[in-house]
């Protein structure tokens, strides 16, 4: 098999291409949680604090001449909104998972109570 031909093997498993989709979501998902912090939380939450700090966005924030604590403090916002939402979507395919799941069979004679009835039925013979 030639170089080429296994790493088409390799690239076209479904691993792979589902892991490829997944970042690519991920990606886009990244940024609509970026700009969910940047254009919706920081103005209805956090305009008021900005503001009495003369600042207009919250990576702004500085300390100690110039330690930007400020994009450490947007980057935990959003990681905590990005472990919520994943908690969320995990938590609904599990549920989902638990109802798809049909309920099991109810079991019959074990092989030993089998065992059992031939051994009684042979002895009143």
């Amino acid at each position: 098999m030639g170089f080429f031909s296994e790493f088409k093997e390799f690239a076209m498993k479904g691993n792979v291409v589902d892991l490829a989709v997944g970042v690519i979501i991920g990606a886009a998902f990244g940024k609509i949680v970026s700009s969910f912090i940047e254009d919706v939380i920081t103005p209805l939450l956090l305009k008021p604090a900005l503001d009495a700090a003369h600042l207009s966005t919250i990576e702004q924030l500085t300390a100690f001449g110039g330690v930007k604590y400020g994009v450490f403090i947007s980057a935990v916002i959003n990681f905590v909104i990005v472990a919520f939402v994943l908690f969320l979507i995990i938590k609904g395919m599990n549920h989902a998972k638990k109802k798809d799941v049909a309920p099991p069979a109810p079991a019959g004679p074990t092989q030993e109570e089998l065992l059992t009835q031939i051994r009684d039925l042979l002895k009143n013979k």
